[in-house]
């Protein structure tokens, strides 16, 4: 089982238990052997292993570091994927790891598995080690906590961006943006081969990564944006759920989420359905991307239909040639006139009994299709 957080594994300094060798064959690294061999010469008594690359995995090791960086116990912290045979405290989050501790523990006294599908196992670690040190703090050492004040306030909204990613829950402001931004991150989460990974990760800030996010965002969207330059109208099922507007996307496959979320507005300006349709060769097949940012609307009853899937929001299925010919209007018609028009209906002053702003430009969508058949 590979967990998603920090385990700890506490080993007297003496015992030959301390097996390294076990784990040679397990780990390619040479920069991790090297640590192997210089922590197990040192007699090393803390052992750490978290999931890599999991940004859950590397912020649980940073709390196990600060924590034992306050007390000053040694501690060696690994990178890994797998459990070896000590005696481990270990936090997860998975519903697929609940099947697999029942008997693992029942059998190994050794093994003790927290599993929290509420909680991000990144903040289980947290917690575990902030309780942890405030109880040696009680009698031991006065006004010592895993981080200062600044530090934590950061620390834990950065937290709860993580667990919504873990948890599935995507319910944050900026969620996207946010794990845009630190995606950079993930090839520096090998505390073996960058050393600077703690401080890393306790300077990172929520606000800047935002930013950072919304920037390439913007920048897709406006790239995106140029590309639409030759929009069709598209029969959803052959009419059966309505029709919206289309583009071909050969070659610019990679914007097919920005343009589809622009071709909504498009649609929903048109008087069509909030959809857009983003249509592209992969792999010698037809694949039709569906997008919508109207919270009414599921695209995904569409894509299912032709044996796809996805979400409400954003589905994708495989279309044949045959029967996208029959979904799409005969010539392709300007972007620009179709802009120029509904900001002109937009402009317009509708008098009594004149038809509405809707209504006209369906007349208009109507008289463009019918220049081409």
């Amino acid at each position: 089982m590979a967990p998603s957080a920090a385990f700890t594994q506490r080993l007297a300094a003496s015992s030959s238990a301390f097996r390294f060798p076990l784990l040679f064959r397990q780990l390619r690294s040479d920069a991790t052997l090297e640590a192997i061999r210089k922590a197990s010469e040192n007699k090393i008594p803390n052992l750490v292993l978290y999931n890599y690359p999991s940004f859950s995995g590397a912020f649980g090791a940073l709390f196990a570091h600060l924590y034992h960086s306050r007390l000053n116990l040694p501690c060696f912290i690994l990178p890994f994927s797998s459990v070896a045979p000590f005696r481990v405290l270990g936090f997860d989050h998975r519903k697929s790891v609940l099947s697999q501790i029942s008997s693992r523990e029942d059998s190994d006294p050794n093994i003790s598995i927290h599993v929290n599908i509420e909680k991000s196992s990144s903040t289980a670690v947290y917690e575990y080690f902030s309780a942890k040190l405030s109880d040696t703090r009680s009698y031991q050492i006065d006004n010592m906590s895993l981080l200062n004040h600044d530090d934590q306030e950061r620390m834990e909204m950065i937290l709860k961006y993580v667990e919504a990613g873990d948890l599935r829950q995507w319910n944050l402001p900026n969620i996207k943006a946010f794990y845009i931004g630190i995606r950079e991150f993930r090839s520096k989460l090998n505390c073996i081969t960058n050393p600077l990974m703690y401080q890393q990760l306790t300077e990172i800030c929520s606000e800047d990564l935002i930013i950072r996010g919304n920037t390439y965002l913007s920048n897709r969207q406006t790239e995106a944006s140029k590309l639409l330059n030759k929009v069709f109208r598209v029969k959803l099922g052959r009419g059966f759920y309505g029709e919206c507007l289309g583009i071909r996307a050969e070659g610019n496959s990679d914007f097919s989420d920005e343009m589809g979320k622009e071709l909504s507005q498009m649609s929903a300006a048109a008087g069509l359905r909030p959809i857009g349709a983003v249509v592209y060769m992969q792999r010698n097949n037809l694949k039709m991307c569906l997008r919508t940012i109207d919270s009414g609307t599921d695209t995904s009853e569409i894509a299912k239909a032709y044996g796809g899937g996805g979400f409400p929001s954003s589905s994708s299925f495989i279309i044949r040639m045959d029967e996208y010919n029959k979904w799409r209007s005969a010539l392709p018609w300007q972007r620009h006139a179709v802009i120029y028009e509904i900001e002109s209906c937009m402009r317009r002053p509708r008098k009594v009994g004149q038809k509405k702003t809707k209504d006209l430009l369906l007349d208009f969508l109507c008289s463009l299709e019918g220049r081409f058949h």
